[in-house]
């Protein structure tokens, strides 16, 4: 095996355990508002970002099965008795369904973000200030390559 690909394998794992460290401090979290799914956040996100939105360009935004897209609706319209999103029929085409957060779900979204981001921030403080800076231009570098194959693997533009 050449040194290039050995070099880039062990890159790739170390992302990968990076990841995986991640979803196993996402899953120690204690339980309360911010308890989403993957997919429930992603959908508040889309939904934060550019709403109201019909159902299917969540779906495609978010990566997910049509099924799938009807569980999270479903769960996210009906959360604790606080319904995160209103479903209401598209004004323009009667055949579509326009999806926006409520007040509660916007507040969700903040918390959910709120949450992780203080996970992050406890994470980039170990760093001294110079790696620190290193790590957010590779970083931004990772992300930008990674929009980049979502956009071209989706057809779609980068977000």
């Amino acid at each position: 095996m050449p040194k290039s690909q050995q070099t880039m394998d062990k890159m790739a794992e170390e992302i990968f355990e990076l990841y995986r460290l991640i979803a196993i401090a996402r899953s120690r979290q204690p339980a309360g508002a911010q308890d989403l799914s993957e997919g429930e956040f992603l959908a508040l996100d889309v939904l934060a970002k550019e709403a109201p939105l019909t159902i299917g360009d969540v779906q495609k935004r978010i990566g997910v099965v049509p099924a799938q897209m009807s569980r999270i609706v479903r769960s996210l319209e009906v959360n604790r008795g606080k319904g995160f999103l209103s479903c209401e029929i598209n004004q323009q085409d009667r055949r579509r369904v326009d999806v926006k957060l409520t007040k509660e779900g916007q507040q969700a979204y903040k918390d959910y973000r709120t949450n992780r981001l203080a996970s992050m921030y406890a994470v980039l403080d170990a760093l001294v200030p110079k790696d620190r800076i290193e790590f957010m231009r590779m970083l931004h570098c990772i992300r930008e390559a990674f929009a980049e194959r979502l956009a071209s693997d989706t057809g779609q533009t980068k977000k």
